[in-house]
């Protein structure tokens, strides 16, 4: 089940959904789905963290996937610092919560998986063109 939600969040993920936004953003002020964009920076530290932690053997995956949505959205400024500071909270807190795998952590990968999804396909429907 795990294997299969990560599956798919990746698809959806990497299919375009930065690429998909970037029309509708605005030249440089705020894009109506900024606040959607950075609670998904946010799941992409924390699944960077997490996934590391529980030996998932990813690497630098989910760090990776929230370079390709900056250089896909190509956000200037402070959009961008708010990008970032939402992947760092992510990674930072449940680094301070989890020193090791627990059945609380796989919990909560599942739950970010699931939610990472839901995001990533309510913005691809909302604003894709």
């Amino acid at each position: 089940m795990l294997k299969r939600l990560l599956a798919i969040f990746l698809v959806v993920a990497t299919c375009g959904l930065a690429a998909a936004l970037a029309p509708a953003r605005a030249q440089d002020g705020a894009a109506p789905f900024d606040a959607d964009l950075q609670r998904f920076a946010e799941i992409l530290g924390t699944l960077h963290y997490l996934r590391g932690v529980c030996g998932s053997n990813e690497g630098a995956k989910w760090r990776n996937e929230m370079q390709a949505l900056i250089d896909a959205e190509t956000p200037s400024g402070e959009r961008r610092t708010r990008l970032i500071a939402g992947f760092n909270r992510g990674y930072n807190g449940f680094q301070q919560t989890y020193r090791t795998c627990t059945p609380a952590a796989r919990v909560a990968i599942r739950r970010y998986l699931e939610e990472g999804s839901r995001i990533s396909r309510d913005l691809t429907a909302r604003y894709a063109n």
